[in-house]
């Protein structure tokens, strides 16, 4: 399939990126560049990692993993 160069442009697209063809029910047709595996690397280097600590009664040690303590309560703006 030729994309005209204009669309490649804005969509940023290079040769071998994957795309995903979307029709709607009023056959509209959405296209969307498919995020490559460098794409998924920097996500995933991004979400912070903590190792959870239980307690002796199988809770969250709140001192120990803070960050997941404070996700879990709802006690957090950071996610």
């Amino acid at each position: 399939m030729v994309i005209p160069a204009d669309i490649r442009k804005k969509m940023n697209l290079n040769s071998g990126d994957k795309l995903n063809f979307k029709i709607d029910d009023f056959g509209q047709l959405t296209i969307n560049k498919l995020p490559t595996d460098n794409d998924w690397q920097k996500l995933i280097a991004e979400i912070p990692v903590e190792k959870v600590v239980k307690d002796k009664d199988g809770k969250v040690d709140a001192k120990k993993s803070p960050d997941f303590a404070a996700w879990m309560s709802g006690n957090d703006d950071a996610y």
